[in-house]
């Protein structure tokens, strides 16, 4: 039974403890209004965007002259999977859903033969699939310097994607993040992004009317459709930077309120030990008064 010294050192370490769990959650609840606004306001641009594409793709179809990113290269066999997560952990499963999902894929995708190569952007995905696929792994992209997501770092990351690409380094592409959909609630989520795949835009675009594109479709799109790499990595950044602070200020007022439920805990202890300590003096006392 530890002593009423370790007690009190102990009740004092969860109090400093649930300071900095306290502080943490304000910070997270200050950055999560800015990163969900980001988020939110980038959505319809990247809703209409991708309608647009699809329309374009579906007036196109199957055609040969197609944009090598619509059609692909015809091939299925090398993957890249770029995963998306944070810098920094105390956010709960954010960063393990997210990883749980790549691998996930990464391993049926082996279990069919088929190739993987795996991009990470942020350090925890990094850390999360390095022993059991580090061996895969191509390129890691730092955001430890970024304060913000820019569009500039989405359009880094896409142009490294489409440089590869244009080797002929893989065949298909997608990204993994976790979409934002309130405080306890992030979706990890996987994406195609090379070729696109913008059937499900195409499907939303407005089918009742026609348009009259100069130049042609297949000039407009290969145009667009490098810019759509970039549109939807940019859209998975704000939407991770949103669910990082959803889930850290969720995680953090959990671990705020389990200190306050562990120092009621050791002060009862703590109370009962010195009630113990005074009773045990007491009799001690007087048994030696009614020895005398």
């Amino acid at each position: 039974m530890p002593n009423l010294k370790d007690l009190k050192n102990r009740i004092a370490s969860v109090k400093s403890t649930r300071k900095i769990t306290k502080a943490m959650q304000m910070v997270a609840a200050a950055k999560l209004r800015r990163a969900q606004e980001a988020a939110e306001q980038a959505r319809p641009y990247t809703e209409r965007f991708n309608a647009v594409m699809g329309k374009l793709a579906a007036s196109v179809g199957d055609a040969e002259n197609a944009p090598v990113l619509l059609r692909g290269t015809g091939e299925d066999k090398v993957h890249l999977l770029v995963v998306m997560t944070a810098e920094r952990g105390l956010c709960g499963g954010f960063n393990s859903n997210i990883a749980k999902l790549a691998k996930a894929h990464a391993t049926d995708l082996l279990a069919e033969g088929k190739t993987v190569k795996i991009v990470t952007v942020g350090k925890k995905g990094r850390d999360a699939m390095k022993r059991e696929y580090g061996q895969y792994f191509v390129d890691h992209v730092d955001q430890s310097a970024m304060k913000r997501v820019a569009y500039a770092d989405a359009q880094g990351v896409a142009a490294s994607v489409l440089k590869s690409f244009d080797a002929g380094e893989f065949d298909v592409a997608k990204i993994f993040f976790s979409r934002f959909e309130n405080v306890v609630s992030q979706i990890p989520t996987m994406q195609q992004i090379i070729p696109a795949d913008v059937s499900d835009a195409a499907e939303a675009a407005d089918t009742g009317t026609f348009y009259d594109y100069e130049p042609d479709e297949q000039a407009i799109l290969a145009d667009l459709l490098p810019r759509g790499v970039a549109t939807a990595i940019f859209s998975a950044m704000l939407e991770n930077g949103a669910s990082e602070q959803g889930a850290r200020m969720s995680a953090m007022d959990n671990a705020t309120r389990n200190a306050g439920e562990m120092i009621d805990k050791l002060t009862i202890e703590y109370n009962r030990s010195r009630q113990a300590v005074i009773t045990n003096e007491l009799i001690e006392i007087i048994s030696g008064a009614e020895a005398l």
